[in-house]
């Protein structure tokens, strides 16, 4: 039988941040729909407001099978080298 110990501390592991970009104007957009509900059109409005406030323009979308499941290697490709800034909408 496994046991579960919720005082037990997480696995500490290092995460490197992203750095930011000192300016959004004309930006390259990628957006991940999780699939929640509303996840998509949160994702379009927010795209259409940057849009209009800083010229960004959306080059890559992803949508991910269910809210649990990870982005495939392919899409992380395509994020990494289409985008300088990815949004992951969450709907709900």
């Amino acid at each position: 039988m496994k046991l579960f110990d919720p005082t037990s501390r997480p696995v500490e592991r290092k995460v490197e941040v992203a750095r930011r970009p000192t300016t959004l104007n004309g930006l390259k957009l990628g957006l991940v729909d999780n699939t929640k509900f509303n996840s998509d059109t949160l994702l379009v409005k927010l795209a259409d407001r940057l849009r209009r406030r800083h010229g960004m323009t959306v080059s890559v979308t992803n949508r991910k099978r269910s809210p649990s499941h990870e982005i495939d290697e392919a899409g992380i490709r395509a994020l990494r080298s289409q985008a300088d800034l990815v949004v992951s909408g969450i709907g709900d």
